[in-house]
């Protein structure tokens, strides 16, 4: 009982009439957080102050929630990491990719969300996302994004991604199971998730660009869109302000001419703050003398 938070109850020796109320005393003392219904009634109800339990019940349920994502992306790994093993899924690299479509003509499925794929494709290449952005505007998509634009959206710029219940359904569709499939995404990982799909669907020839088209040279694929593949997955302020490792590595290259850019936009930025600064300063100076 101890161990659970409780005090043991009244031994059935003390009666109302020769306890003394000794128990009620005694733990009523020691246990300040404890009280009993009634004398002697053998019943304690315990108080549990505010100070005993600080955690927030949101907090406990969002770490709940992060355990739970990293047990099952461990998992996903390790049935990924047998696919590889075991010749399911073949590996390729970015230029290896670059080869397989241009000499023997494979198909690649680009599976990468709306987001990356308007700002750089591979030419000629077959467009199925199996994440996409959540367009949304029910209660809980909402929720999802205040929550993912707080926890570093912002600065990110990864959108709220939903699953593509139909993903499977239009690759079958599609294609059929001899097909020749080069699976690419931005990082590795959800081209990964959609070749054990396919595995699991029945496709013999399936590859997986390893690295993502993230870690593709300029020369390896044919591109198509605004900006280079290793671009495609960045955003938010940090894709603003130049501070992505992308861009760090692209201005090593490029020089000071590609850094200024950046160090203008930061400057501005700061000016931009300060003024809203002495703005929001001078509102609350006028609305003071309108009430006085």
């Amino acid at each position: 009982m101890e161990a659970l938070g409780y005090l043991p109850l009244c031994t059935p020796k003390l009666s109302p009439s020769n306890c003394n109320k000794k128990c009620c005393t005694n733990y009523s003392g020691a246990a300040p957080n404890y009280k009993f219904n009634g004398p002697c009634s053998g019943k304690l109800i315990p108080i549990r102050k505010t100070m005993n339990w600080k955690v927030p019940r949101m907090q406990v349920v969002e770490e709940e929630y992060e355990l739970k994502q990293m047990k099952d992306m461990a998992a996903a790994r390790k049935r990924w990491e047998a696919l590889v093993r075991e010749g399911k899924v073949k590996p390729l690299t970015p230029r290896e990719a670059g080869y397989a479509i241009q000499l023997s003509g494979k198909t690649l499925l680009d599976v990468r969300p709306a987001s990356e794929r308007n700002k750089a494709w591979v030419k000629g290449s077959d467009w199925i996302p199996i994440f996409d952005v959540d367009d949304r505007l029910d209660a809980g998509t909402l929720s999802k994004k205040a929550t993912n634009f707080v926890m570093g959206g912002w600065w990110s710029g990864v959108p709220t991604l939903s699953y593509n219940g139909w993903f499977l359904s239009k690759v079958e569709e599609e294609f059929p199971k001899d097909t020749d499939l080069i699976v690419a995404c931005q990082k590795g990982l959800r081209s990964l998730a959609a070749c054990e799909q396919l595995c699991n669907a029945g496709y013999k020839n399936v590859f997986w660009v390893q690295g993502g088209l993230e870690a593709a040279e300029e020369e390896d694929l044919q591109r198509e869109g605004s900006q280079p593949f290793k671009f495609a997955g960045i955003g938010g302020l940090s894709e603003f302000l130049g501070w992505t490792d992308q861009q760090r590595a692209a201005a090593a290259k490029e020089g000071w001419q590609y850094r200024l850019v950046f160090s203008a936009r930061m400057v501005g930025l700061f000016i931009a703050a300060d003024a809203f600064y002495l703005t929001a300063q001078q509102v609350v100076r006028y609305l003071q003398q309108v009430r006085s």
